[in-house]
């Protein structure tokens, strides 16, 4: 059975917007590369699925925006080519590699880590929610930036009962950021 994984930049107090000052350096863009080449395929809600793609589809040109570092077209040219599923009952049609995840959530997931290969990437803020209130989430990546944001969505934000986790892999930053792996505790 694929794994299914959750990786996130968050602040110090829990903030998970993408705008709450936790940009990548090309470190980190690295290690997101990584990440994301790591997964057989990428699962987003529509609303992630919609800013990726705004951000990171390869422009009908061929040619990367004039905004991109040269050090984030590998992460470009990785999450563009990556096969996605997008769960959403609000969008009709979707392209860039995806397929819509129609019918109960619980099943569509549990049908899509059985398929072969090593592994499946989440992404976003309600959906992950979602997935760990079904127990779903195989692991947890949170990189935790040296930023206190003050406000915005906070990750996880309405858990109904805890997670128990335990850490199996940690990496520290030249930013200062700490890239935190845990697993499940099961029993």
């Amino acid at each position: 059975m694929r794994p299914l994984r959750y990786s996130i930049n968050v602040t110090l107090d829990g903030c998970v917007h993408h705008e709450a000052g936790v940009a990548p350096d090309e470190e980190l863009m690295r290690f997101w590369t990584a990440d994301i080449e790591r997964a057989d395929a990428l699962l987003y809600g529509s609303v992630t699925y919609e800013m990726m793609e705004s951000a990171w589809r390869r422009p009908a040109s061929g040619v990367w925006p004039d905004w991109m570092s040269e050090w984030e077209i590998p992460f470009a040219e990785a999450i563009d080519r990556a096969p996605k599923h997008v769960v959403s009952s609000t969008l009709d049609a979707v392209d860039w590699n995806a397929d819509l995840v129609h019918g109960d959530l619980d099943r569509a997931v549990r049908r899509l880590k059985e398929q072969p290969g090593e592994g499946l990437a989440v992404g976003g803020v309600t959906l992950p929610l979602a997935l760990a209130e079904r127990g779903l989430i195989d692991e947890y990546t949170f990189v935790v930036h040296p930023v206190v944001a003050g406000h915005g969505p906070r990750l996880l934000d309405g858990l109904h009962e805890s997670i128990r986790l335990e850490l199996v892999d940690r990496r520290e930053f030249r930013s200062g950021a700490v890239a935190n792996r845990y697993r499940p505790v099961v029993g």
